[in-house]
């Protein structure tokens, strides 16, 4: 490593250790008197029957944007606006069952002066987040939560870094809350997240299996030859071998045929080879959890079941990547 490799390298470094001693020293506010005015702020945005607005200027306005995308992708209604926008008309949309949430590490700043009048006019709930204890900001808010001083990652002490991350930790802390608050579940969230791989982990299996005639099965009794067959022209790697009743009770892959390829496997029958208990998921298990079993087991196919342990489907390694899930 040259030496301006080797300077970068410990500069990520400097700027690391700033901004976790800027973490480590927000959890121990949490932990020692933030925590009282986090709850209180919680509950208010919980209890808002409109939106949270989310607005500040500068870095701590573009921390806001994110605030504002991440409450709204879990559950609480909420959108940013730009004080300086809001100056010139956007404040109408801003009501009074709404909640204003401004960011501002001094809690001073003058573009949000008229937004905080706003509030108070019209007796808007206002929480503040600034490292400013005594400031404007702090002292108009109904809820004031404190951030604890930090050095900035800067040399300079001028580019906010430790700051915004510690504003933004926070912001997600308050998001956090108010998603296990409303019990938003997995299913709630696929529904503000139907697009790119996070909204195909957040479908179901039954979203992508294969079903009716695509499903490689037969019955216990069927020999070998005709269960190659089955499996050859289904092509999903294995075929699954039904009971009287109709239930799964066993598995052939192209595993267990290459183990058994020693014998003659035209005078056997498939429970002669068969993988009794496997792997199986229901039709409502979420596509992310049974690509933990795929990868957890190192298979290709699973069988997709009901109650009763019928076979109701398949899918395969392929529907995950078909679907962007893997």
């Amino acid at each position: 490593m040259d030496i301006l490799a080797a300077e970068a390298a410990a500069s990520a470094l400097r700027t690391v250790d700033y901004e976790r001693k800027g973490l480590d020293a927000l959890a121990d506010a949490i932990a020692n008197g933030l925590s009282d005015p986090f709850a209180k702020a919680a509950i208010l945005l919980k209890q808002t029957a409109g939106h949270v607005i989310v607005s500040g200027v500068g870095k701590s306005g573009h921390v806001g944007t994110k605030i504002a995308a991440t409450f709204a992708s879990t559950g609480t209604p909420a959108f940013f606006v730009h004080p300086a926008e809001a100056n010139h008309g956007d404040m109408g949309m801003i009501s009074q069952n709404d909640a204003v949430l401004a960011l501002s590490w001094s809690g001073e700043s003058s573009e949000l002066t008229a937004l905080v009048a706003y509030t108070r006019r019209f007796a808007i709930p206002l929480i503040a987040i600034t490292a400013g204890r005594q400031s404007s900001l702090a002292l108009a808010a109904d809820i004031a939560l404190i951030l604890p001083k930090a050095d900035e990652a800067c040399p300079h002490g001028l580019a906010p870094t430790t700051s915004t991350t510690m504003q933004l930790a926070l912001g997600d802390a308050l998001a956090i809350a108010l998603l296990e608050m409303r019990g938003f579940s997995e299913t709630d969230f696929r529904v503000y997240h139907p697009g790119g791989k996070l909204g195909a982990l957040l479908s179901h299996v039954e979203d992508i299996m294969h079903c009716g005639d695509r499903m490689p099965l037969v019955r216990l009794g069927t020999r070998v030859p005709e269960a190659i067959m089955v499996l050859s022209q289904k092509r999903f790697g294995c075929v699954g071998v039904l009971d009287e009743a109709g239930r799964l009770s066993g598995i052939i892959t192209d595993g267990d045929l290459a183990r058994h390829l020693s014998r003659d496997l035209s005078g056997l029958s498939v429970q002669d080879i068969m993988t009794t208990e496997p792997k199986t998921v229901r039709p409502n298990m979420l596509v992310s959890s049974a690509l933990a079993l795929l990868n957890k087991h190192n298979i290709s196919a699973l069988m997709v079941v009901d109650d009763e342990r019928r076979p109701v489907g398949i899918v395969h390694f392929h529907d995950f990547l078909r679907v962007g899930a893997a």
